[in-house]
């Protein structure tokens, strides 16, 4: 039996909208297990954004358009990236049209706006944190380009569906160059994402905060739809680790069977994935700001190696 593209999108779309915040939650639980804490809920972080829902939302007297406008971009180009990932399935009607530079322009502009919006207001914290937050992509997005065109050199194209059908079809993953692209994109997804030990996203400590000093000023459903557009990111970059290193289980086709196999498939994925970003949290402690760009800079490195060892030595 098969299925329609646009009803696979729908339904893709429908698992990164539910299953982020749930990620979110699996994520604090194992975290507070490792540190020997009570957890909480795998369901706190729904209940955190319904709760922010119901709220009213406060706004300065000198908030403009950007301010107010921000959480819903934020949300909604969020939500067209998960669009573009293979989560469930290759067979996507956006797979043709957007590739892996597109998803990064996505996520770009998402940033450049909340960027805008901590600036927007005026405070010394939200100008703080947009600055920083501009030093970290500038550094982040051509490095994390580098990693995924290693792997796209091997399946000569930067679609992230053809990407993942030649990895699934025995392009191994220990090969030199996926495995240099491997090390710089977990270094990458650590920046982008805001966790340890670039950022740490459970403190609001004026001397740390980076994503976190942008987005201070908001409340009620403008600090839900942000708080649940970084669940989504963090989901999105997991998934689309899984796509371009480990996309066995992973829907080829719009075959039916396939489809409903694929979400088994995910759920283990992504909590070993979660059990492998706490051990980094725990073991790491974070690092200073000037340390960043050493941090991120390796990743560069590395990716670029995976690249020069595709033409050396494959």
């Amino acid at each position: 039996m098969k299925i329609h593209p646009f009803l696979i999108e729908m339904v893709q779309i429908a698992v990164l909208l539910f299953a982020a915040p749930l990620f979110a939650g699996w994520v604090k639980m194992v975290k507070c297990w490792s540190q020997g804490r009570t957890a909480p809920s795998l369901f706190q972080p729904v209940r955190d954004i319904r709760k922010l829902l119901s709220k009213d939302v406060v706004l300065a007297e000198n908030a403009s358009w950007i301010f107010r406008f921000t959480p819903y971009l934020v949300f909604g180009v969020t939500v067209l990236a998960g669009g573009i990932i293979p989560i469930i399935s290759t067979d996507l009607p956006l797979a043709a049209t957007a590739d892996v530079i597109a998803l990064v322009a996505l996520f770009a502009i998402a940033r450049f706006f909340t960027a805008l919006a901590g600036m927007d207001i005026g405070t010394a914290f939200g100008g703080m944190g947009s600055s920083r937050e501009m030093t970290i992509a500038s550094l982040a997005e051509p490095a994390m380009l580098m990693a995924i065109f290693a792997v796209s050199l091997a399946s000569k194209s930067t679609s992230l569906s053809q990407m993942v059908l030649v990895v699934s079809q025995g392009y191994s993953i220990l090969q030199p160059s996926l495995a240099f692209a491997l090390l710089a994109f977990i270094l990458i997804a650590l920046a982008e994402t805001g966790r340890v030990p670039v950022d740490n996203p459970a403190t609001h400590l004026e001397l740390t905060m980076i994503h976190e000093a942008m987005v201070l000023e908001y409340s009620g459903r403008h600090l839900a739809l942000i708080e649940w557009a970084k669940m989504m990111k963090l989901f999105l970059f997991v998934v689309l680790g899984i796509s371009a290193f480990f996309p066995w289980g992973i829907a080829v086709n719009d075959d039916l069977a396939g489809i409903l196999a694929a979400p088994a498939y995910l759920v283990m994925k992504l909590g070993l994935a979660a059990v492998g970003l706490v051990l980094i949290e725990t073991g790491l402690a974070k690092m200073r700001i000037f340390r960043v760009t050493e941090f991120l800079g390796s990743a560069f490195l590395f990716a670029t190696l995976g690249m020069l060892s595709f033409f050396i030595l494959e």
